[in-house]
């Protein structure tokens, strides 16, 4: 068995599907979960609209329908018959979502953005999984909610392993007796009330590990529109190196400090049972991509992970006393409490520093409690410039015209916080 996991720029327009059905076609037979993201740039615009539906902005329903035409205008390009069953199956999808965004919120937004935002990967695998049958690539669609279980942490769904594996044994693999492949979505799961929850952003990555895990699969593909893992984003970085080979070490550090290429919470299923996961493009699908799994050898390849859109916090008690473990046991129980996840962090007599990303709904909240009882500090529009494998020619290179806030560095990772000049 194998676990494919096709993102949204894979899947992002009529020609993108119709590749997707060719690469699938070469696999027909062989046992294969197909994991999809939602198409293109929807989860921006879902985004977009949770917020404005959650602060009761007319421009919902302009969203709404800027959503539902992207869609469509899909379906009528890859469907010449109207009357297959997609359009029904995908009007009823809005209709779904125009439901919950006429009622008034009734709790958190985090909530309501699950409820929204997760409706971008249900949209999407309909659409493929019926035209992948109307195309001599027969699948079945699952919905995944039935099968990963998490708990109520919306936004950051914490998957129930026990559980989780348990349904997969019981409702998934015996689907695979009669279907050779199936077609489910990425970044949602379902709790024990049938609410939707999401993984985190960019959460598919972390699906198809968490299905080839409980699946015990001998191999999770990644398609993307790179060759590979590269050593640099090539938005905005020219001359980039494809890296042949990662052990898993190599793999978790790169995504920790924020490497886009792979969700950080994949690696260690994929680790606990020594399931090796390539990356490679659906561009070229010939080609062999990057593979990442088990050895000794560790990568020396020069790694550059940029960051925008980034805040830099400054802690400080408001009696100028030490920051001291019990103000950073309270510092991070909030920080936890509002799932902001800290990318670089410092500590000094008086003072503690974080760089996170700005997410404004995450960040409000959580600096309304801690100016409870810090007085905070913060710097936004900052960059976060993590090197591994650095050398001083490249740091003073990437630092010209910037102004650094704050920089660290160990033996093999150094970073800097920083600002245009």
């Amino acid at each position: 068995m194998q676990v494919f996991k096709f993102g949204g720029a894979s899947v992002k327009d009529a020609q993108a599907v119709e590749n997707v059905s060719k690469i699938l076609k070469k696999y027909l037979g062989q046992k294969t979960i197909v994991v999809v993201s939602a198409m293109g740039k929807t989860t921006n615009l879902l985004e977009a609209l949770a917020k404005a539906y959650f602060h009761g902005q007319e421009q919902k329903f302009d969203l709404l329908q800027q959503v539902k035409n992207y869609h469509f205008q899909i379906i009528e390009q890859l469907f010449r018959d109207k009357q297959n069953a997609v359009y029904d199956e995908v009007e009823n999808v809005f209709v779904e979502m125009l439901w919950n965004i006429e009622e008034e919120p009734s709790g958190s937004f985090s909530f309501h953005y699950d409820q929204i935002v997760s409706l971008g990967e249900v949209l999407s695998t309909k659409i493929i999984s019926h035209y992948l049958n109307s195309n001599q690539c027969a699948n079945y669609w699952l919905d995944i909610r039935g099968i990963l279980q998490t708990d109520n942490t919306y936004r950051e769904g914490k998957v129930d392993y026990a559980l989780s594996e348990a349904l997969v044994n019981s409702d998934l693999l015996p689907l695979m007796q009669n279907h050779s492949m199936l077609v489910t979505q990425g970044f949602i799961g379902g709790t024990s009330e049938n609410y939707t929850t999401t993984l985190g952003r960019e959460g598919s990555d972390y699906t198809a590990a968490l299905l080839a895990y409980f699946a015990n699969a001998e191999k999770v593909v990644i398609w993307k529109d790179v060759p590979g893992v590269l050593n640099a984003d090539p938005k905005y970085f020219k001359n980039t190196k494809k890296i042949d080979e990662l052990g898993y070490h190599d793999a978790i550090e790169l995504t920790y400090f924020g490497a886009s290429v792979i969700h950080p919470k994949t690696i260690k299923p994929l680790q606990n049972k020594n399931i090796p996961l390539y990356v490679r493009s659906f561009l070229k699908p010939e080609d062999e991509g990057t593979v990442i799994k088990d050895g000794e050898k560790r990568n020396t390849v020069t790694s550059f992970i940029f960051k925008t859109n980034q805040i830099l916090l400054s802690i400080q008690p408001k009696d100028f006393s030490f920051i001291a473990e019990d103000n950073l046991s309270l510092i991070f129980a909030l920080f936890s409490k509002h799932n902001v996840r800290v990318n670089m962090m410092h500590n000094s007599a008086i003072s503690f520093s974080v760089c996170v990303d700005h997410d404004e709904e995450k960040i409000n909240a959580l600096l309304e409690e801690l100016h409870q009882q810090f007085k905070v500090l913060y710097n936004t529009d900052v960059q976060l410039m993590t090197i591994r494998n650095y050398n001083p020619e490249i740091i003073t290179k990437l630092s010209e015209n910037k102004l650094v806030l704050l920089e660290q560095r160990s033996r093999n990772t150094h970073q800097m916080v920083m600002k245009d000049v």
